[in-house]
């Protein structure tokens, strides 16, 4: 379709009318921005399912990407995977009526560290694990003949080794239905539109032996589980135990069956080499973790008051004795901070990046402010981290020096490279990110391998480094001067403000052409007939998510089937709807509104976003919806009005629904 300036100005003025306000520019959103909420340090309930005799509550905790669950049924609870600091787990188990029996851990996790032992010491209840985890503390060991019942819930198990040896599911039966599963807690070995990461083993078994034993696991056990079994993993979108996880918080077997692509490798050595392709550098620390959790993590005393505050000496500033990390936001970081020190803001993914960045035998030492500090000694525990801390207005009162690294902002980099007097310009972001889409001729050094590439670069000469939305390229300002580098800036607000600013970028080239040139990204969604959407319901169900954006009434009056009713507003500034491995497809009364929201969307995801042409309105006047689901084709005038005392559709049980996860707005 070609657009002629009339109509694309038609179309932004459409977009303007219905954009929030701070929405209009286009966004990156990826797994690190999405937890920069004031909210994603702390743990949310994503949802209760319920199942018959029994339920699950599922518990999300967006900076490490890890869920964790509570099964609950006739006034017992099993907790399933759970982090270190365990209070969110007595406290939902107390308000849902119920007592914890016992822990399950579905492996010998490495990216964080667990609490079975917190719960085994609060509450003397056993560990339940698998007969090959090597534990050593005391534990139930679990092989596939072992059964355990909460109340109504029978749980089952099956050996699944391929992320670690010790991998185990436990699928979930009703009193009712003693036959087909209900659900699988899957831990590492099934995530949704992905698997494990075989890969950190530390040579302990190799990456290739794990890949074939997640091909058996998928081939021989899980694929032969009923379509309709929902998959409950321990992980989702932004874990490093896996690459292009989902945002979706479950799944099912049916659902992986046809869509994850890791799966869709049939044959054993293409599964492993697509397993085995690509995967990041796995974080440093989880070798420690790992190693605390099959000696059984030291119980923390997480009501202790600070310890008393490192005393402020310029000795802190040697990288040789001291790891000083600075947990504000990069503003403040740049406006003056202690020389030699990283910043890694505590409003972010703080856990998961000191692990990275800090290694484990550092003498590491906190600052920033008083409840920056409490609160981030708090979360290391998560990932095993001791510190000390000085606070920044006690540096400040012992005139002390500070260091200060003002950004730069897009105007004024994007002028100095139209005149061509640019610094060096350094991306720090993922080889695959910046393959994707970059502001220009630039560098490309991971933050994670910044230190050991940067003696390429000259520590003389000014340079400007970047990332999504600067809380990575602000780290490494800090990597760098604690390498030498005094003129080191960041780009500020990073790609996210470049784009903003109407700035061109350069996007990956096809194979086989000459690289892209620079060019103003415009998405717009795809318009789909009614006859599109009607093929892809019936022949691809589970392909994609549906998104009926009308108001609740009229849903609840005629709907289609699978499909999920939410508010505009909810669609247009949830970031969930923006992540996924299928595409989002957007119905309303006539498309006119879903088309204008379809194209707020595309402009801030690289997820595919389908609307329904003609709204349903079109689709009415050429199927009806019986209660059965079969779409049956009707000759209606399309002038006609849409029918309200069409048959609705059989109900859909919520366990059916996609859901929605509960993720902040993040920056």
């Amino acid at each position: 379709m070609k657009f002629t300036a009339k109509r694309m100005c038609s179309l932004a003025a459409v977009l303007l009318l219905l954009m929030p306000a701070g929405l209009f520019a286009s966004r990156i959103k990826d797994s690190e921005s999405t937890t920069h909420g004031a909210d994603a340090s702390q743990y949310s309930i994503v949802e209760t399912y319920t199942f018959p005799g029994f339920s699950v509550i599922q518990i999300d905790l967006p900076v490490l990407s890890v869920y964790s669950y509570l099964l609950v049924s006739k006034g017992d609870a099993l907790v399933i995977d759970p982090v270190r600091d365990t209070a969110i787990y007595t406290d939902t188990a107390k308000t849902a009526g119920a007592t914890i029996k016992g822990v399950y851990l579905s492996h010998s996790h490495a990216d964080f560290v667990a609490g079975h032992m917190e719960l085994k010491k609060k509450l003397n209840c056993p560990i339940y694990q698998s007969h090959n985890c090597g534990a050593e503390y005391e534990f139930t060991a679990m092989d596939e003949s072992s059964i355990i019942t909460i109340g109504d819930a029978t749980l089952k198990f099956m050996d699944t080794p391929g992320h670690t040896p010790d991998g185990m599911c436990a699928a979930v039966y009703s009193k009712e239905n003693p036959n087909v599963p209900e659900l699988i807690f899957t831990g590492d070995v099934l995530f949704v539109g992905s698997v494990g990461r075989p890969d950190l083993m530390e040579g302990t078994t190799s990456a290739a032996w794990l890949a074939a034993a997640m091909y058996r696991s998928w081939t021989e056990k899980l694929s032969r589980l009923d379509d309709r079994v929902l998959v409950f993993p321990a992980h989702g979108a932004g874990s490093l135990c896996g690459a292009h996880l989902s945002s979706d918080p479950n799944s099912s077997i049916g659902r992986e069956r046809t869509s994850n692509p890791y799966l869709k490798n049939t044959n054993k050595n293409e599964f492993i080499m697509a397993l085995l392709e690509g995967l990041p550098d796995a974080p440093q620390y989880f070798k420690h973790n790992a190693s605390m959790n099959k000696n059984g993590p030291e119980i923390v005393q997480w009501n202790a008051s600070l310890p008393p505050e490192t005393q402020p000496s310029k000795a802190l500033t040697d990288i040789t004795r001291y790891y000083v990390v600075d947990l504000r936001d990069a503003g403040s970081f740049a406006s003056g901070h202690i020389p030699n020190s990283v910043n890694i803001a505590a409003r972010g993914r703080l856990e998961t990046w000191v692990g990275i960045m800090v290694p484990w035998d550092s003498k590491l030492i906190l600052t920033g402010s008083d409840d920056e500090i409490k609160e981030s000694m708090y979360r290391l525990n998560r990932v095993g981290y001791h510190a000390g801390y000085v606070g920044m207005d006690s540096w400040k009162k012992a005139a002390l020096p500070l260091t200060i690294s003002s950004p730069i902002k897009a105007d004024d980099l994007y002028a100095s490279m139209q005149r061509g007097d640019a610094p060096i310009i350094v991306d720090v972001r993922l080889p695959s990110e910046w393959i994707a889409m970059r502001i220009g001729t630039i560098l490309n050094m991971p933050l994670n391998m910044l230190a050991i590439q940067s003696p390429k670069l000259d520590p003389q000469e000014p340079l400007v480094v970047v990332c999504n939305s600067a809380y990575r390229s602000s780290m490494a300002v800090g990597v760098l001067e604690r390498a030498g580098f005094m003129m080191a800036r960041n780009l500020e607000g990073g790609s996210e403000a470049w784009i903003n600013a109407g700035y061109p970028v350069y996007e990956s080239a096809k194979a086989g052409m000459a690289e892209a040139a620079p060019k103003i990204r415009i998405n717009l969604p795809e318009r789909l007939s009614s006859d599109a959407l009607n093929r892809m319901m019936m022949d691809l169900p589970n392909s994609f998510e549906l998104v009926d954006i009308r108001p609740a009434d009229m849903f609840q009056d005629y709907q289609l089937p699978g499909s999920l009713n939410a508010d505009p507003a909810e669609v247009m500034n949830n970031p969930s709807y923006l992540g996924g491995s299928v595409p989002l497809v957007l119905v309303d009364r006539d498309g006119s509104i879903a088309m204008a929201i379809g194209g707020i969307l595309s402009q801030k995801t690289q997820r595919p976003i389908k609307v329904l042409h003609g709204g349903l309105e079109a689709y009415w006047a050429t199927y009806k919806t019986m209660g059965s689901g079969m779409n049956v084709k009707e000759t209606v005038p399309l002038s006609e009005p849409m029918k309200r005392s069409a048959p609705s559709p059989a109900p859909i049980p919520a366990s059916d629904k996609p859901k929605t996860p509960k993720k902040s707005a993040g920056c």
